[in-house]
């Protein structure tokens, strides 16, 4: 990386902000006090609301093509799933033995690998199991390096701040930013709302789906101590254990998938189900995060009563439990099942995705891959919310059925449609377009510009 440039990058990604004096220049002994973090008013031309595997894509994106962006994330780091999710394994990238997702998303996966010093792997043959093409990276250097590529684009990072109110104005909008400590208006012209729950949809009142029974989520952890070979020897034991555990209420159904006492011994991060797991709210995430934890120490307790477990102990455990569906978005269009599995071209197609159906529920999870050949595609009308102007979203909260959406929400596929997105409200803020008024092959040249995939057919 060229210092230099990195250096530019940093000063361009705190010049709006630090123009209207939310950021200060600070040394160790003049740090700004609370009350100076409030500027009067920001002009940007996009707002990314959400800074995880769609978000922070989005914001260098918007970034790289020159619109002045302002990135809200209200955690402390970005990327989402693949840092604070802890599913540090995005996919997929790949289909039927060739690339179909590229562009920034991959560029920061394939960074991470050869910064941690790994070999990406061959993803010229069909594996037998999905996982197999998934990339395992080093999380902590991912969300370094998503950081970096923002800075360096000029993109200005927000942290624990989100919106609170959104007025329409003639030319975009007006939002009320908050955080501990912290409120300030905020003009802008395009939002894409990467928040994976249509927060920002939500609030402006156009619709949005919710189904009455929802995926589980997941406390990601993983255990350690145990005697391995003690543990191999006494599994049907430990199975017999497990099931007594379930019967007496010492374990609950979901703390592992499918009752299979072996996967917390297994050193797998996420064999469990957090049921009414929901993100979508500061509440339902608390209530998540009880549940996920209180799961912990339930497994912790019962792996130390079995043969080999009298050592286990925590290894590593993310600081959330991660939810897999809330919120969908009504959009202008919407991607079904049947689009996703037969490998649909739509007219207005901007990437693709690729993920066998993955609806997780009560009874474990059994994905169903798709046909031999088939790769779906992600419409644009399915990332504008229907009879809305000036706002997409990018990521989970697509507009798309429950099998569709639970395929299509993988972090792969929203890094493509966070870069999408973006490039769509870039072209939208310039013009004074809305995104759905922003011709096709517009999009569609600059997205290739910039090292996207873009679905081959469809009108332009």
């Amino acid at each position: 990386m060229n210092r230099r440039n990195f250096i530019k990058g940093q000063v361009a990604g705190t010049a709006i902000l630090a123009a209207s004096g939310l950021v200060h220049k600070a040394s160790a002994q003049n740090l700004p006090t609370p009350d100076s973090q409030n500027p009067e008013r920001l002009d940007v031309d996009v707002l990314v609301v959400g800074g995880g595997s769609a978000g922070h894509v989005a914001a260098i994106q918007a970034g790289r093509m020159g619109a002045k962006t302002v990135l809200l994330e209200r955690n402390s780091q970005l990327g989402g799933t693949t840092t604070t999710g802890g599913v540090n394994f995005p996919g997929l990238f790949h289909a039927w033995g060739k690339q179909y997702i590229s562009g920034i998303g991959w560029e920061l996966v394939a960074r991470t690998t050869k910064v941690d010093g790994k070999k990406l792997q061959d993803f010229s043959k069909v594996p037998k199991k999905h996982p197999q093409h998934q990339v395992r990276v080093n999380a902590h250097l991912y969300a370094l390096l998503a950081e970096e590529a923002c800075l360096e684009a000029g993109v200005s990072v927000a942290y624990y701040q989100f919106p609170q109110t959104i007025e329409k104005t003639s030319d975009g909008w007006l939002v009320t930013v908050v955080g501990q400590g912290v409120q300030y208006q905020l003009r802008c012209r395009q939002i894409i709302d990467c928040t994976g729950s249509a927060s920002v949809v939500g609030m402006l009142g156009f619709e949005r789906m919710w189904s009455d029974v929802r995926q589980p989520g997941t406390q990601m952890v993983v255990f350690k101590g145990f005697d391995k070979a003690v543990v191999q020897e006494n599994k049907a034991l430990i199975q017999k254990m497990y099931d007594e555990a379930i019967a007496d209420g010492r374990l609950q159904k979901g703390d592992t998938w499918g009752g299979k006492a072996m996967a917390p011994f297994s050193g797998s991060s996420g064999s469990n189900h957090i049921f009414g797991a929901d993100s979508s709210t500061a509440a339902t995430q608390t209530q998540s995060n009880l549940a996920g934890r209180k799961h912990v120490l339930r497994m912790l307790k019962f792996m130390k009563t079995v043969p080999g477990g009298e050592n286990a102990t925590i290894d590593r455990m993310m600081n959330e439990t991660a939810s897999r569906e809330t919120y969908r978005i009504k959009g202008e269009s919407i991607v079904t099942v049947r689009d996703y599995t037969t490998g649909r071209i739509f007219d207005d197609a901007l990437c693709y995705s690729f993920y066998p159906i993955d609806l997780h529920d009560e009874h474990g999870v059994k994905p169903q891959p798709l046909p031999h050949g088939k790769v779906p595609t992600i419409p644009r009308g399915a990332l504008i919310p229907k009879g809305s102007k000036n706002i997409m979203v990018a990521g989970r909260c697509l507009s798309s059925d429950r099998l569709a959406n639970s395929a299509a929400r993988v972090q792969a596929s929203c890094m493509a449609m966070g870069q999408a997105a973006a490039v769509t409200a870039s072209l939208a803020a310039k013009s004074g377009l809305t995104p759905s008024e922003v011709p096709l092959d517009q999009i569609r040249a600059k997205l290739k510009e910039h090292g996207a995939i873009v679905p081959k057919g469809g009108r332009v």
